[in-house]
């Protein structure tokens, strides 16, 4: 599908930010209306409707996942438990993403689409000061799940003029392998309201929203680089120059 194939499509009544699109998410009828372009994995457009309220979403499949050697299946649980942490923290820059075990294709992921202005990406958009906090945020929340696969790319700039992380299955890895195209605030101390909010997850620990998606050593490790950024009070640095994710956008 192309991206004037997708826009001709796009006919939802609530969007990313609506209180009645998680809900819509986890009980709607789902409809796939195509596969995504440029995916590696299986990857569908849907609608998902309940009569009253109707959303386009991103549809990851299970059984659509091709086999890696460093992740196990289910990649899916790591979309989810990326949205969620997001959610946990306070910062909205996840769209809402829930589990859906009755989908056509079984279960998987089920993300709320965002219009976006598709030509603008991360490297087009980081000057621009009035996203430098939604940059931030992404920023941290990568390093805390340990994200591998942070392109350019795939921070949209919607339609809403919010800023959106999405793609978030390469995280929460045991191993440290943080990958993203995010240095800008290598060596920057941390915003006052991120070291607030990780230091609370740290004393508070995972919600169950996540604890049911990660095994007990990917949630011990979460908690982990959640200390280690809000002790050092710094975004890190990457003195390798190496830890960035390809194609970069």
């Amino acid at each position: 599908m192309s991206d004037s194939e997708i826009d001709s499509l796009l006919d939802a009544t609530v969007g990313a930010r609506d209180p009645a699109t998680e809900p819509l998410l986890r009980h709607g009828d789902i409809e796939i209306l195509g596969r995504m372009p440029y995916s590696s994995n299986a990857t569908f457009l849907v609608t998902v409707d309940n009569g009253d309220d109707r959303t386009q979403a991103i549809y990851k499949p299970e059984r659509g996942e091709r086999p890696l050697w460093d992740f196990p299946g289910g990649l899916w649980r790591r979309e989810v438990a990326t949205y969620e942490l997001a959610r946990h923290l306070g910062w909205e820059v996840v769209p809402p993403t829930v589990t859906r075990s009755d989908a056509p294709l079984g279960v998987g992921s089920l993300q709320c689409f965002v219009p976006a202005r598709y030509e603008e990406h991360y490297f087009t958009l980081r000057d621009d000061p009035s996203y430098r906090r939604a940059f931030e945020r992404i920023c941290a929340l990568d390093v805390v799940a340990n994200n591998t696969d942070r392109k350019a790319g795939h921070c949209l700039l919607g339609r809403d003029g919010r800023i959106w992380a999405i793609d978030n299955g390469l995280s929460f890895h045991v191993e440290f392998k943080l990958r993203t195209v995010i240095w800008d605030f290598a060596d920057d101390p941390l915003d006052s309201e991120i070291h607030d909010v990780l230091c609370r997850l740290c004393h508070d620990g995972l919600p169950d929203s996540i604890v049911e998606l990660l095994d007990v050593a990917e949630r011990d490790a979460t908690i982990g680089r959640a200390r280690a950024l809000a002790t050092g009070g710094r975004f890190p640095t990457d003195p390798t120059g190496q830890r960035y994710p390809w194609p970069l956008v």
